[in-house]
């Protein structure tokens, strides 16, 4: 999935202007409305051999508080593992729980403070929603919210979501919660009494990626995957940005895109491309690199 946030020049602020808090800043461009807000593009492409990877995109949604209302876009990926039912079921539920849990707010800045809570939050009912249906299923999911100059990523599992600035930078917004690539997370299972090794063959030899046993599992976060025991926890990496004024790009894809490319690679063979033949050109790269 491919989303490009065409951001239009809004009115230049002075360099004394880079040391004022976020939040600060949100507030001058709410109340005094200078600011154009931007323009969201967005495209998808996907390759799903098994059936298991589903998308969420909803544009213009609303949230309401005391004093008026934000309207916001939120996409998701759900690469799911043992079946499909984890991420359907959080294709379907997450974004509800997630809004369940903002309090009463009164501001537009205190919902963008509200709201990596609310996703920690979110993420876990639905973890526990999904365990009561006593089904094996289990899914990575990357949740992004765009409120204006603002996005919000949260993320379990090894779903990237990465920004292309129009400066040229080029950030993870997430984090792998692979156990082969995080050391702080092969840590964190081990000091609760996991186990993290690699399958074992007749003779000792090891093959594969690093699991966690109980259940084999080579990702220490996820939704679902009620039977691999309470090491693996639905709580996401979460990361709150303001988007640069000219603007970027945001590519959210599964593990089948990150395999193949590099974020680097995957943000350079797309530039210039409109959103829709992005997403398609990256889906084209990892299928045939």
């Amino acid at each position: 999935m491919d989303i490009e946030q065409d951001i239009r020049a809004r009115t230049k602020t002075d360099s004394s202007q880079c040391m004022v808090p976020l939040a600060a800043l949100l507030k001058n461009d709410f109340e005094c409305n200078k600011g154009q807000d931007p323009i969201v593009q967005h495209g998808l492409a996907c390759h799903d051999k098994k059936g298991e990877d589903h998308t969420l995109i909803k544009l213009n949604c609303q949230h309401l508080f005391r004093d008026g209302s934000v309207v916001f876009s939120v996409f998701g990926v759900f690469d799911g593992h043992n079946g499909a039912s984890a991420a359907i079921f959080s294709k379907e539920k997450l974004l509800q729980n997630v809004l369940s849990a903002v309090p009463t707010i009164g501001s537009r800045e205190e919902w963008l403070d509200a709201l990596p809570r609310a996703l920690v939050s979110g993420f876990i009912k639905t973890d526990i929603d999904f365990q009561e249906k006593g089904e094996t299923s289990g899914t990575t999911a990357t949740l992004v919210i765009v409120d204006r100059w603002t996005v919000t990523v949260a993320a379990v599992g090894d779903s990237r979501c990465v920004l292309d600035a129009s400066d040229g930078g080029i950030f993870a917004l997430s984090v792998d919660h692979r156990f082969e690539e995080n050391a702080e997370e092969r840590k964190r299972v081990m000091e609760c009494g996991g186990e993290v090794c690699r399958l074992s063959l007749a003779g000792g030899a090891e093959i594969g990626p690093l699991r966690c046993w109980p259940g084999g599992l080579c990702l220490s976060r996820s939704i679902g995957d009620v039977d691999v025991g309470a090491f693996i926890v639905p709580i996401p990496h979460v990361k709150q940005i303001q988007l640069p004024k000219t603007g970027g790009r945001l590519i959210i894809a599964s593990d089948g895109l990150w395999d193949a490319l590099s974020i680097e690679k995957a943000a350079k063979c797309c530039r210039g491309l409109s959103a829709e033949l992005a997403a398609k050109q990256l889906v084209k790269f990892a299928y045939f690199w």
